[in-house]
């Protein structure tokens, strides 16, 4: 039987483990020409015995990988351990997958005497509107905050969210706390390209109240590393599960219902503002900004502190 698999034989040469690309019923017919005569369970018992097994394809192979990547991962890390002993609050944030609201399938499976059936095609057209839903993981008590967009989703409307959470939340948390710590990948609305991002979080954040915001995105094509990802996304994504997402009640319904045994709780609320796109920041209000970029990796890194002579703006 190995040299009937050894062509299309692959393995872990760290763990021993194999896999081929045959499958068991045309391994037990080759067998079968050589005259041995076995079925396709006896094949599948014997590879298990050489340490075979089924293999699904594991998205690990990163498309761009940067030079500064390990070491921006050194100082995520060394960021959150300082929060945890300082007691800085550090939050995760990003948006979720955007969902068309409407009878639409949703991956996934849930109990039911019979299936549900929804559109067979996922037409734009068919929905009665997007939903945009913008998260806000504090690391310190396992909370997630949703604020669902119906809008675009801009580097104003995460800072938006990110401006309410404090507001109706953050310092609630953290009393007389004057530092806030922020984990953010390195595209989207929250990305460290954007001017406007941080614009917003200077003008509508910083200056508002009194904080000074120490950001670190995650490198290019790690997204999956950020805590919201796995902490709250993979969480709210299994609990709506199969269930057609057809009106922005059913959505915060499940967002606000997420809960795990290690204590994850979500609030959600919809956010109908309207934001506008393209919103262009000069290079005079960027020279302004009283934005201090880290001496390591300054790009991914950097501190925005309140500016003492300032004029608030009314959200």
């Amino acid at each position: 039987m190995i040299l009937i698999v050894d062509g299309t034989t692959a393995g872990d040469p760290c763990s021993g483990q194999r896999w081929t690309r045959a499958t068991t019923q045309s391994i037990a017919t080759a067998l079968e020409a050589d005259g041995i005569y076995i079925c396709d369970r006896t094949v599948s018992r014997i590879l298990k015995e050489l340490g075979y097994a089924l293999r699904v394809n594991h998205k690990q192979l990163s498309a761009t990988k940067h030079p500064q990547r390990d070491q921006q991962f050194q100082l995520i890390a060394l960021l959150r351990n300082y929060a945890f002993l300082a007691g800085i609050p550090i939050i995760s944030v990003d948006t979720k997958k955007k969902e068309y609201v409407g009878c639409f399938q949703n991956p996934g499976r849930c109990w039911g005497r019979k299936p549900t059936l929804v559109n067979d095609h996922d037409f734009r057209s068919l929905a009665s509107g997007i939903a945009i839903p913008y998260a806000i993981y504090d690391l310190f008590t396992n909370r997630g905050a949703f604020y669902v967009g119906t809008s675009y989703d801009t580097p104003e409307f995460a800072v938006f969210c990110i401006v309410r959470w404090w507001n109706e939340i953050g310092q609630y948390e953290y009393l007389n706390t004057r530092e806030l710590y922020i984990l953010a990948d390195s595209g989207g609305s929250n990305g460290y390209r954007s001017r406007a991002w941080k614009y917003f979080l200077q003008h509508k954040l910083a200056n508002q109240f009194d904080l000074t915001v120490t950001v670190a995105h995650y490198p290019s094509g790690a997204s999956k590393w950020n805590p919201i990802e796995h902490r709250l996304f993979s969480e709210v994504s299994k609990h709506w599960a199969g269930i057609p997402l057809e009106t922005l009640s059913i959505i915060l319904h499940y967002l606000q219902t997420t809960t795990t045994r290690t204590g994850l709780t979500v609030t959600a609320d919809l956010v109908e503002q309207d934001f506008e796109k393209g919103i262009k920041i000069s290079d005079a209000e960027m020279t302004n900004l009283n934005l201090q970029s880290h001496q390591t990796i300054p790009q991914w890194n950097y501190s925005i502190k309140p500016q003492t002579n300032r004029i608030i703006l009314v959200s």
